[in-house]
């Protein structure tokens, strides 16, 4: 049996209007002894983020799911609020490997575009591909 943890950080503004990211928050729900769902916009809806909470929750799952729809070609202000407060220097990143705490855990995206998938082409209505917007995202995760 599988006793990997995995923490599904959901992030939305306004998740009851969502029709994407709201029906996966209904399925993650079934599988409540699966996962840890954590809503960020339910957490800190003042958006004051309390950083050593975070980290602890981070350090007790081996995977980490950051879910949120596209929100001007990046995350929703919240989220990237927290990847520059959480994910600190000696902590998530260092020279040092006891500084890189998050080495080993298997970090995924589930993100909702809400637009066609043709769009997201070298051709298409926004000139890059759905990879090549989130690049940034990658490089965070790789750091």
């Amino acid at each position: 049996m599988n006793t990997a943890k995995t923490l599904v950080i959901v992030t939305h503004p306004d998740i009851h209007m969502s029709l994407i990211n709201k029906r996966w928050l209904e399925e993650l729900q079934k599988h409540q002894e699966l996962v840890t769902i954590h809503q960020l916009h339910a957490h800190y809806p003042d958006h004051v983020i309390d950083v050593e909470a975070e980290q602890k929750l981070l350090l007790e799952h081996d995977n980490i799911i950051l879910q949120f729809p596209l929100y001007w070609f990046s995350t929703p202000p919240l989220l990237k609020k927290w990847l520059d407060e959480v994910l600190l220097q000696g902590f998530a990143y260092g020279r040092h490997a006891t500084e890189r705490k998050l080495a080993g855990k298997r970090i995924g995206l589930a993100i909702s575009a809400g637009i066609k998938e043709v769009d997201y082409d070298k051709n298409g209505r926004y000139l890059f591909t759905m990879e090549e917007l989130l690049r940034p995202l990658q490089l965070t995760i790789d750091y």
